[in-house]
């Protein structure tokens, strides 16, 4: 517990949790993954695309490439005029394989391709998070990881899945949470970093704001 702090009364807890926001929070993402996760855990986040161009941007290795893409969208957010006094928040996903960066496949094609080599195997979905504070200037950023084991889709399962488009939409043509989900064997790590957005890595990063995620909340139905 922080120095100073006290234990709150379950009826003063109740009261918090159904209290106003103190701070509007900020999506830089059209993501619709995202946003769910950010949802369900009682959050309410305006959206405001960025509007970066992913492929402008490079970095030496695929961790800092998630988190040079996460800042990128933040700061783009977080400059407009709409965000200001609200605390943005920017994330972008790749896939490490063989020591390279897979984000979005280029076409249908590129997707196939992508799942035969990843059959079978073990990858990393790296996704960068970085948080500004439009009210102070303040940021705090880190990537999360999450180890992915591929199951064996035969070839037949994975032309049905490029057809139905889902993995040209999604950062290394997969989602835990689609229609992939069954070509998946398992995670190591936090499933809603797969799916877009660590809640986790995201509260610690709030907390070195110093904000706190249950002042964020929405109030309880």
């Amino acid at each position: 517990m922080p120095s100073g702090s006290s234990a709150s009364s379950p009826s003063a807890a109740a009261s918090a949790s159904s209290a106003t926001p103190s701070r509007r929070l900020v999506l830089a993402s059209q993501s619709p993954a995202r946003l769910g996760l950010l949802r369900q855990a009682g959050l309410a986040p305006e959206v405001i695309v960025s509007g970066v161009d992913e492929d402008a941007l490079s970095a030496p290795t695929p961790s800092e490439l998630a988190l040079v893409l996460a800042e990128a969208k933040a700061d783009a957010v977080a400059t407009r005029p709409e965000a200001a006094g609200a605390l943005v928040v920017g994330c972008d996903s790749v896939l490490e394989l063989d020591g390279r960066a897979l984000g979005k496949p280029a076409d249908a094609e590129d997707a196939t391709a992508r799942w035969k080599a990843m059959r079978g195997r073990t990858g990393v979905l790296l996704t960068g998070h970085c948080v500004i504070d439009t009210a102070s200037g303040d940021r705090a950023s880190a990537t999360a990881a999450t180890t992915v084991r591929f199951a064996e889709p035969t070839d037949a399962e994975i032309a049905a899945y490029v057809a139905s488009g889902e993995p040209l939409h999604v950062a290394g043509a997969f989602t835990l949470d689609g229609r992939s989900a069954p070509f998946l064997d398992g995670i190591d790590g936090d499933p809603g970093n797969v799916i877009g957005l660590s809640l986790p890595l995201l509260r610690h990063l709030l907390n070195r704001l110093h904000v706190r995620i249950t002042d964020l909340w929405t109030p309880s139905p």
